[in-house]
């Protein structure tokens, strides 16, 4: 099967600048609702570059974006583009207990499905926090009546990653685990997925890691990104580590340009499209 043919899945993470984990010691929750809010013009200038692509994709929105703001949502729906969640507060799974991280999954589920009137079936833990220490997260998943997750990324990384996991979707603790992409060389697994990494990296490498994952391994790959990524006149976040600067605000003037070339060179499509047996047209 060439990559010509393989229908790719794009995803979204719907959180806003402030809401970013690396931000956490830097600005308190209790803070955000006054804060600037950017996330309603930027997904309206990602589902008006989807729509003159032709392409839909899968937001994975957190229920506190859908109690705000629930025009958002409803647009994201009324574009044909699946809804998932992203958790109800952007706390990483790996820092809550069994009941915490039940109540925020069922609270983010059911307060999405009732704003966007449509089934929620997917999952992505803020900063892919499911790893080797709370893989108990799935069965809650499961329980909860999700049907996929996309939160183990197989990496190595300071702040996620569990490099030993499967590389492309698997059944896992009662649902389908479906892991951002990575492509394999020199006995370890590097990241193909979007993010950082790709305002990072120069587009062609990219494209080329994307081709390799489709024409090699002959499996869809998985990308993501989030809506302040294509904002580069967001506040700047005063007192942040040089590291935490260098990862948040590199490219933001270039990612929706390479946005547009990534939807031309490939095919994509929703989440539930490509990897649910039920879903596929």
């Amino acid at each position: 099967m060439s990559s010509a043919l393989i229908t790719n899945a794009l995803t979204v993470d719907v959180e806003d600048y402030f809401q970013v984990s690396a931000f956490a010691p830097y600005i308190a929750r209790a803070d955000w609702d006054r804060r600037e809010c950017r996330v309603e013009r930027n997904v309206d200038r990602i589902l008006a570059l989807l729509d003159e692509h032709e392409t839909e994709a899968t937001f994975f929105t957190l229920g506190w974006i859908a109690e705000r703001y629930p025009g958002v949502v409803r647009s994201i729906v009324a574009a044909g583009h699946e809804l998932a969640s992203h958790g109800y507060g952007h706390q990483r799974a790996s820092d809550l207990d069994h009941q915490s991280f039940r109540d925020d999954i069922v609270r983010a589920k059911r307060l999405l499905e009732d704003v966007g009137g449509v089934p929620v079936l997917g999952y992505r833990a803020p900063s892919f926090s499911i790893g080797s220490g709370n893989l108990w997260a799935l069965d809650e998943l499961a329980a909860a009546g999700y049907r996929y997750s996309s939160s183990i990324y197989p990496i190595r990384h300071d702040h996620y990653g569990m490099p030993d996991a499967p590389r492309f979707a698997h059944e896992i603790g009662g649902l389908m685990e479906i892991p951002p992409t990575t492509v394999r060389s020199f006995r370890r697994n590097w990241p193909a997925s979007g993010g950082g990494y790709f305002r990072l990296l120069p587009y062609g490498v990219s494209r080329w890691l994307l081709k390799r994952v489709n024409q090699v391994d002959r499996q869809p790959a998985v990308f993501y990104f989030h809506p302040w990524e294509i904002d580069p006149e967001q506040p700047r976040i005063p007192g942040i580590s040089a590291r935490t600067r260098f990862r948040h605000y590199l490219n933001l003037h270039r990612m929706e340009g390479r946005l547009s070339r990534l939807l031309k060179d490939f095919r994509w499509g929703r989440m539930d499209e490509v990897f649910l047996p039920e879903h596929r047209g």
